[in-house]
């Protein structure tokens, strides 16, 4: 036999001989000689079976951070990618993936030219993340504030506005519960279970979890002040749900659905340049509010 080749009756073979072994313990008597086998029965010796470990799974790159050292960091997350397209507006084909990574490079310029945060993207090309790599990645860089930016959408009426979500085990009416449903699904659609995650799925919201919820909540609402003069928004901005990738237990975050793509308003102004530079002065602006209350508070 070949080095390294091993034959079919192997597996076979070492039964019958375990089984044999076996039953003469049991009895107390030897068995008589099994001479059909290669090697003698009652004289075979113990072997021991190396399986090598395979390595450890590279984990998703960490992406570049841009900006001036000791600056706060804000992770900003462009929703969906790759083969997850999100929401698609029926009339023109635009994608959410698409709209979202153009928003977030949008934000990131602005932090930068800011000069108040360094910045870095999840993705800043068409790649999918599953959700909880996402705010993982940001967790990874010690982020001082997670964003991840969306669009909404909807089968019926024309809805406008952009609304902010942060993290509630209740959600706080049936729109947020709706938008919850379908964010939660961008991993099932590309066959990822994490449910099944007990790094994912044990974290609960509870005491340890409140400073970071009502920073988080206090993020939003600066947002919706400084984004009402630039941007269209809802009547109430600010809205909470159990969005999966909101759940990092000791980092801010807010998922920011920036208007709606299934609205020819919102999707035009979303598309345009104009309305990524609002956008992202919205931000910008509530960043520096952000941190330099924290700062004041320490």
């Amino acid at each position: 036999m070949a080095a390294g080749r091993p034959t079919r009756w192997t597996a076979a073979v070492v039964g019958v001989a375990v089984l044999a072994t076996a039953a003469t313990a049991a009895s107390g008597d030897p068995l008589p000689q099994l001479d059909f086998l290669p090697w003698k029965a009652r004289a075979a010796t113990p072997r021991k079976v190396t399986v090598p470990v395979p390595p450890p799974a590279r984990g998703v790159r960490l992406p570049r951070i841009r900006g001036a050292a000791g600056r706060p960091l804000v992770v900003i997350d462009a929703g969906h990618g790759g083969g997850d397209p999100g929401a698609i507006n029926p009339a023109t084909g635009l994608r959410e993936k698409d709209v979202t990574l153009k928003i977030a490079r949008a934000i990131r310029d602005a932090l930068l030219d800011g000069g108040r945060a360094r910045v870095a993207l999840t993705r800043d090309d068409d790649r999918f993340i599953v959700l909880r790599e996402r705010f993982g990645i940001a967790r990874r860089l010690k982020a001082d504030l997670f964003i991840s930016v969306h669009c909404d959408s909807v089968g019926t009426g024309t809805p406008t506005g952009a609304t902010a979500y942060t993290l509630s085990d209740v959600a706080s009416d049936r729109e947020a519960a709706r938008l919850a449903a379908r964010e939660n699904r961008a991993d099932v659609i590309a066959g990822v279970t994490l449910d099944r995650d007990p790094d994912v799925s044990s974290i609960l919201i509870d005491l340890t979890q409140r400073e970071t919820m009502n920073a988080s909540a206090g993020f939003a609402r600066l947002l919706g002040r400084e984004a009402r003069p630039l941007i269209p928004t809802k009547t109430n901005f600010h809205r909470t749900a159990s969005l999966m990738v909101l759940k990092a237990p000791d980092m801010p975050s807010i998922l920011f659905e920036t208007g709606y793509l299934s609205t020819a308003s919102d999707a035009a102004f979303l598309d345009s340049d104009e309305g990524r530079e609002k956008i992202a002065e919205s931000v910008r602006r509530a960043v520096d509010v952000f941190f330099a209350r924290r700062m004041a508070e320490r």
